[in-house]
């Protein structure tokens, strides 16, 4: 029995238990028996069982067409809200991400007035949402930090992780190597799941894996600040990876022993002198093809 039938026989109280159930299925089962309530008190003596089905079923579409018209809009602005709720969610939540190029230096600002100073070739990345809660930055390459007081300051690198309570420190983490200098206040670095503190001046360097003792350092900052780089009993592929980073060129040194210790340094302003400051104290001489520099023995 189709729809119309079965309001037919409904309106004329005619239907079977069967029926019955059949008509309280049909999707508009509410809306029927509202409007025939309504209609009741306007109900003449002679009921005319067509028309009155004509009619209900006309208000029945009028009610429809209504709703579709009032309820597309509210769907289109429903989904405004929830793309724009959605794109709010994601940026808030995303970190935000600071990348220096090579012979690039910049420092920038934390949302506790805390300052980092990213040097050439590095990645610092933290979420301003949850800066109150988290004071966490994730680092990849080599930063100078002066941390405000405050709650516990972490610098997560993939070699390990740097504790802070308002301190000035160094933090450079490269290809097998990581370092931390302090220059002010107390560093706890933890590596290996063991954490060792850090006092003004204290340096802690592993290279390739191994641990490696080291003096105290005398500066008050690092060097890369006043664009130079420095060094003391490092080995000289360390320094060449420095050279590479802020002059963006290629070293070739098939020939030579890149593990030999050197003592020295070169500025980040002027290439000649640079190459000078770390071919002449190992004796070697070098030429230069477009951005790749060789190195040979004298």
């Amino acid at each position: 029995m189709n729809r119309e039938e079965l309001i037919s026989k409904w309106l004329d109280n005619n239907l079977n238990p069967q029926e019955l159930e059949a008509f309280k299925n049909l999707e508009d089962y509410d809306d029927l028996v509202k409007l025939n309530t309504s209609l009741q008190a306007f109900k003449a003596k002679d009921f005319n069982t067509s028309a009155e089905l004509e009619n209900v079923l006309s208000k029945i579409k009028s009610t429809k067409k209504q709703t579709t018209n009032w309820l597309k809009p509210l769907m289109r602005v429903a989904a405004i809200l929830a793309v724009c709720f959605s794109l709010y969610y994601y940026t808030t939540t995303l970190d935000t991400t600071i990348t220096t190029e090579f012979a690039q230096k910049t420092t920038i600002e934390l949302p506790d007035a805390s300052s980092v100073s990213l040097n050439a070739k590095s990645v610092l990345a933290f979420n301003k949402k949850d800066w109150k809660e988290v004071r966490e930055v994730e680092l990849n390459g080599e930063a100078f930090f002066k941390v405000a007081k405050g709650s516990k300051f972490h610098v997560i690198t993939k070699s390990g992780t740097v504790t802070v309570y308002g301190t000035q420190f160094n933090v450079k983490q490269r290809d097998n190597y990581f370092e931390v200098i302090c220059y002010e206040g107390m560093v706890g670095v933890t590596y290996n799941a063991q954490e060792k503190k850090l006092n003004p001046g204290d340096r802690f360097l592993i290279i390739d894996g191994k641990q490696i003792a080291k003096e105290k350092e005398s500066r008050t900052t690092p060097s890369w600040l006043n664009n130079e780089s420095q060094f003391k009993s490092l080995p000289f592929k360390e320094v060449i990876a420095e050279f590479e980073r802020q002059y963006n060129v290629t070293f070739d040194v098939k020939d030579i022993d890149t593990n030999q210790l050197f003592t020295g340094g070169f500025p980040h302003d002027s290439l000649d002198i640079a190459i000078k400051n770390i071919t002449l104290p190992l004796q070697l001489t070098h030429s230069k093809t477009n951005n790749t520099i060789t190195l040979k023995r004298e």
